[in-house]
């Protein structure tokens, strides 16, 4: 008997491996009729000093985030998916999500990518595996 699931996380950050998990996760809610939820993580290690004291700037880079990620939300719909929420976090990707994302939220399934798009978890060790290791739901990477 295969599994359903009722609400699906898929994390999203324009790397290749992301934008193959968002197709994986639509897939799968449309299958199931579940809920999607599109989580994006603003990285704040990316900002130097100046820019991380500037609270102009953090509030800029959070609402073109916000306003990105409705392209994904757009896609989803035009997939045919009706249920859909969009979630802007603001952390260590990894973490933020297994720590904040996930009880907040409380999906079934994590969908991600198998590797980071930019930042320096991509040289020292894996998000997803992070993920994979400390989610306490099913995680499906994809590649």
């Amino acid at each position: 008997m295969a599994t359903t699931f009722k609400r699906i996380l898929v994390g999203v950050d324009d790397s290749e491996d992301a934008l193959l998990a968002f197709d994986y996760a639509i897939h799968q809610a449309k299958r199931d009729q579940a809920e999607l939820v599109i989580v994006s993580v603003l990285e704040n290690d990316d900002m130097n000093i100046y820019q991380a004291l500037d609270s102009d700037y953090i509030h800029g880079e959070r609402d073109a985030l916000k306003a990105h990620i409705k392209t994904y939300q757009k896609q989803a719909e035009d997939a045919g998916l009706t249920a859909l929420k969009v979630v802007v976090a603001e952390g260590e990707p990894g973490e933020t999500i297994v720590k904040n994302v996930i009880p907040h939220v409380e999906p079934d399934l994590l969908v991600i990518g198998s590797i980071a798009k930019k930042g320096v978890s991509r040289h020292f060790g894996s998000q997803a595996a992070y993920m994979a290791k400390y989610a306490k739901i099913s995680v499906m990477v994809v590649r």
